[in-house]
């Protein structure tokens, strides 16, 4: 884990889903089996999912990435492990993780105490980190649900004013194993807000798969569970 830089805050691949990737430019001339796909440079939509094993994801340094997913996806697993807490140039990379951000009130609070009742603060903090992120003018890869659209709304704004591109990279795992992501760290969401972010999130894949990413975004990259697993790297040049 990199400490440093970061602000405490379906399965199995489908014969359709091949097609769509083909259609929406897929990986690119640079994206094949462990291959390094520019999203800036290439199509607007990118699915790795059912391919593209040990690729590589690369952005223009100071741009801004939101990885979203259904909780328990494996987003803050994905950002630990991917990303650096410095670009090649030595620059800073920042990660602004609602997962660490609720830890850390967790370790402060009594353990008797419910997680709903300081939950607010929780979010206060992580969207002030979120706001520090953005001044710095670093590169920032941004832990999201997606279910909230006003955030992206939020990123894109900065994004035009700075002159900086925003981009998703999209967790499309089955909600069953997002469950199962939630049993093993031990924590989870009730039944009525993860029903609301399977909602969302089917909405949000949908528009991507149909080759459109979300409004304000330059760029979005669809990942599987096993393909994020592969994933070498999310970088900045």
């Amino acid at each position: 884990m990199h400490g440093q830089g970061t602000y405490a805050t379906t399965p199995g691949p489908l014969p359709a889903r091949q097609e769509r990737t083909a259609r929406s430019g897929g990986t690119g001339g640079e994206g094949g089996m462990g291959g390094t796909v520019r999203p800036d440079r290439q199509a607007a939509v990118h699915d790795l999912r059912g391919g593209g094993a040990g690729a590589e994801l690369r952005y223009p340094a100071r741009d801004l990435i939101i990885a979203s997913g259904l909780p328990g996806s494996g987003k803050s697993t994905l950002i630990n492990r991917v990303v650096p807490g410095i670009d090649p140039s030595g620059a800073a990379v920042v990660r602004v993780d609602s997962q660490r951000t609720r830890e850390a009130w967790e370790r402060r609070m009594p353990r008797w105490l419910p997680y709903a009742v300081y939950r607010p603060l929780v979010r206060c903090a992580h969207y002030a980190g979120l706001r520090r992120a953005l001044g710095s003018g670093a590169s920032v890869v941004v832990h999201d649900c997606g279910s909230q659209p006003w955030v992206r709304r939020w990123l894109a704004r900065d994004a035009r004013r700075t002159g900086r591109g925003l981009h998703l990279v999209l967790l499309d795992v089955d909600p069953a194993i997002a469950l199962e992501g939630q049993a093993a760290r031990g924590r989870g969401v009730s039944g009525f807000a993860f029903g609301r972010h399977q909602r969302a999130m089917g909405r949000l894949v949908a528009r991507v798969e149909g080759g459109r990413p979300p409004e304000g975004c330059a760029s979005a990259v669809l990942l599987d569970r096993a393909t994020a697993s592969t994933l070498r790297g999310i970088s900045f040049e």
